[in-house]
């Protein structure tokens, strides 16, 4: 290579590089929420077949604002109405490979059976921040602190906030970045109660003597993570009904 070649100014890679690059920050099964563009949460599931700025989303839950949202399903004995419009979104994830929150925009059609295609979807930003909607709380909880050689006790605690990638908790007790706790919780009188296993990645110290500890959930199968989302989505419409 001569010296001038060196001080060429590169060419920017194909537009086709450009989208396999782009495609490798989200991948098929990523957990994500659907948000409103003023960040009603809709409805969490997984993203699906992504590829060229299409995809599919499988719904989990109910949708919250239902008036927000088309449906593909007509009621009995009609026929089905016109082609309903696309409706813009946000759409909320979380890599597991590069553990980065992943926030995303497109229009979204519904189609049978919870499932709806994606369109003109663009990411939007990848940094550290907490991936998903997070309801607040004030609830009795209680946890189980891991590691050490000592008798693993219950305490009480208090539920700040949780999502469905984690929770965060106040207490006196102390815990340092890193340990893990078996944290127990029932969000609601006539749901079951949850046992998740955490561990502790923020600490916020608090007047008093108490701190506030952010934690994510560790091991969750798919069940555990259908389970925490349910009771925070009745947990949501309650507190809406009340509001």
């Amino acid at each position: 290579m001569g010296l001038f070649d060196r001080f060429k100014k590169k060419e920017p890679p194909p537009k086709e590089e450009l989208q396999e690059e782009e495609e490798t920050r989200i991948y098929s099964g990523m957990r994500v929420e659907v948000t409103t563009l003023e960040n009603r949460l809709l409805f969490d599931g997984k993203l699906m077949s992504p590829w060229n700025g299409q995809a599919e989303l499988y719904q989990f839950s109910q949708d919250l604002n239902s008036g927000d949202l088309p449906s593909a399903d007509a009621p009995s004995g009609e026929a089905p109405s016109e082609e309903p419009e696309p409706v813009r979104v946000l759409i909320r994830g979380y890599n597991d490979r590069t553990r980065k929150a992943v926030y995303m925009e497109g229009s979204i059609s519904p189609l049978p059976k919870h499932i709806w295609h994606v369109e003109d979807l663009v990411i939007c930003k990848e940094n550290n921040d907490r991936a998903f909607f997070r309801l607040d709380t004030n609830v009795d909880a209680a946890f189980t602190p891991f590691g050490g050689f000592g008798v693993r006790e219950e305490h009480p605690c208090r539920l700040v906030n949780i999502s469905i990638g984690g929770a965060c908790i106040s207490t006196p007790y102390v815990f340092h970045d890193g340990d893990k706790l078996l944290l127990k919780v029932k969000l609601l009188e006539d749901r079951d109660t949850s046992i998740v296993f955490c561990q502790v990645l923020r600490i916020i110290e608090k007047d008093g003597g108490s701190f506030e500890y952010g934690c994510r959930f560790l091991e969750l199968n798919e069940t555990d993570q259908e389970k925490i989302s349910q009771s925070i989505f009745a947990a949501q419409l309650k507190n809406r009904g009340t509001n």
